[in-house]
């Protein structure tokens, strides 16, 4: 009833052939993990024992990840997303900020955080070029964020998004991934943040990754998410999406702010795809689901030249497939921990 087709591709977006998959899929979209450091413990991303962490030396460089963004956006990428770990755990966030928001060619350089230092880091990282921002948040209770972050914090997530919102970032994209047992009771108070203030509501179904103890009773579908809102007396207009675009949006009447939902388990939107994925560690990712990587920061150590590493990057994306296995099989596919991955 709600759902939309993401089949058919912009004819006006340029790209260079090593970007286009076998199924004619433009890739300009790409994100960056910059560290798998992170500053809370999320239930759904780590599991409870840590995940081991790469050695530093064997991360990208501030140099290696911005020639490999360039090498990117100078073959059709227009957006840049920064993503971690924690991305503002980086101490040289705000030069890798400046420099990619330099790259030609580049019109968008977003941000994914979980806000716990970005209130007094954002004006000079706007300063910086960010032009974008999503932050996690899935719950309003505090006691329940520290259950699922395994730390404090609650109070500093709330000021970051203030803090965007007078700094002009409009809108503020709120990230929730709701889960039955946890937040699942929660989804029309999120809805009450768009009310007032230029806030998108992000409700992401619950996904399978490494270590998040995925369980398919957690996950409650986009339809049933739905179905909440509507019993309880929202009016929801269908928002006309880009062929990209992974969310379902929607306004609701009297609110000044928006909310969509990303269905990657119920209704993928494979079809759409315009992503790629550079880990920290240097690995390429074509999927966020497939366990495939090929490493980029490899060669280039060893003295690979941009047109090698075209090539490597070229042969990646025409291997990728046309959708993701299905829901329980995703469940039994080997992937890394996100906090690997890249939120």
């Amino acid at each position: 009833m709600y759902g939309t087709s993401c089949e058919k591709f912009p004819a006006d977006e340029p790209v260079s052939n090593m970007l286009v998959d076998s199924f004619g899929r433009k890739h300009t979209y790409l994100r960056i993990s910059l560290t798998e450091r992170c500053n809370l413990r999320c239930q759904y991303c780590m599991p409870a024992e840590g995940a081991e962490l790469t050695a530093s030396p064997q991360l990208l460089s501030q140099n290696e990840i911005v020639r490999l963004a360039n090498l990117f956006v100078s073959s059709g990428v227009n957006k840049i997303r920064l993503t971690g770990g924690e991305p503002t755990v980086r101490k040289d966030i705000d030069d890798i900020c400046l420099q990619l928001s330099k790259l030609k060619g580049l019109k968008t350089l977003a941000m994914t955080t979980n806000g716990i230092t970005l209130a007094k880091k954002l004006p000079r990282l706007k300063e910086c070029g960010l032009s974008l921002l999503n932050i996690s948040l899935d719950t309003l209770v505090p006691a329940k964020f520290e259950f699922m972050t395994r730390r404090r914090g609650h109070d500093r997530v709330l000021n970051s998004i203030d803090a965007a919102i007078e700094l002009g970032y409009s809108p503020v994209k709120v990230n929730c991934v709701v889960m039955r047992g946890f937040n699942y009771d929660e989804i029309c108070d999120f809805v009450e943040l768009t009310r007032e203030k230029p806030i998108n509501v992000r409700f992401i179904e619950f996904m399978p990754f490494d270590g998040n103890v995925w369980n398919s009773k957690k996950l409650v579908p986009y339809s049933e998410m739905m179905d909440i809102l509507v019993r309880s007396g929202k009016e929801l207009q269908r928002i006309q999406d880009h062929p990209t675009e992974t969310a379902k949006n929607f306004r609701i009447d009297g609110h000044q702010g928006t909310v969509s939902f990303i269905t990657s388990m119920t209704e993928h939107f494979c079809a759409g795809c315009n992503r790629l994925r550079l880990l920290a560690d240097g690995n390429f990712k074509v999927c966020l689901f497939g366990p495939s990587e090929v490493s980029l920061r490899d060669p280039m150590r060893h003295g690979a030249d941009d047109s090698e590493l075209e090539e490597i990057i070229g042969a990646a994306v025409k291997r990728k497939k046309a959708a993701h296995a299905g829901m329980f099989d995703l469940a039994k596919t080997p992937n890394r921990p996100m906090i690997h991955i890249g939120g």
